[in-house]
């Protein structure tokens, strides 16, 4: 059954993953995208990296693969413009594409194995203790202080982006929930009476 599944996991992946690069559809591709992730996950959980594959799930899945996708929903993508685009850069692709794969072949073909990779290939996974429980071992209690600086970095990293990006500027109205909240009605309306045939 762990043979099965990983060659379905596999074989499913790389046909997405091809799918992914010959849609014409954008939304097409993001979907066969997040289907990569998915096999991609699956390939983890059998290694018995559950926590990376959780974390694929959430991370690309979750967040940027829906993002990638609402974002293509939302635009108003001119498909016959895009498929235009193509057509004139699909000589330069090609040639690109054949250069990756003679650099490709070339690092394939001069390959060597060292004499303990078959030992490390049937290394065995412990079965007494999930890696979830070690990093969470090891990052809140040897790296704590560690781990705790990192996200303070990121923190400041983040309100330092914000800051950056905040402009006040004064041709733009801003609305002032306390003033609004804070202002007496009886200073800001005026009753007047106005007779017929006149305006204000």
């Amino acid at each position: 059954m762990m043979v099965f599944a990983f060659y379905l996991f596999g074989i499913l992946a790389c046909l997405a993953g091809f799918m992914v690069v010959i849609s014409k559809n954008p939304v097409h591709s993001v979907l066969w995208l997040i289907l990569t992730f998915l096999c991609a996950a699956g390939l983890f959980v059998l290694q018995g990296a559950e926590f990376v594959a959780m974390l694929l799930i959430i991370v690309y899945v979750g967040a940027v693969a829906v993002l990638f996708l609402f974002v293509v929903m939302m635009l108003d993508v001119d498909f016959a413009e895009l498929r235009g685009e193509l057509a004139r850069f699909l000589p330069l692709g090609l040639v690109i594409a054949l250069v990756l794969m003679t650099v490709l072949g070339m690092s394939f073909a001069g390959w060597e194995s060292a004499e303990t990779a078959g030992d490390m290939l049937v290394a065995p996974i412990p079965t007494s203790t999930y890696n979830t429980n070690s990093i969470g071992l090891v990052l809140y209690d040897r790296y704590f202080i560690a781990f705790q600086l990192a996200g303070l970095i990121l923190l400041v990293a983040m309100i330092g982006a914000i800051l950056l990006t905040l402009r006040h500027r004064r041709d733009v109205k801003r609305q002032n929930v306390l003033k609004q909240m804070w202002t007496d009605p009886e200073k800001q309306l005026e009753l007047r009476d106005v007779k017929p045939g006149q305006g204000l």
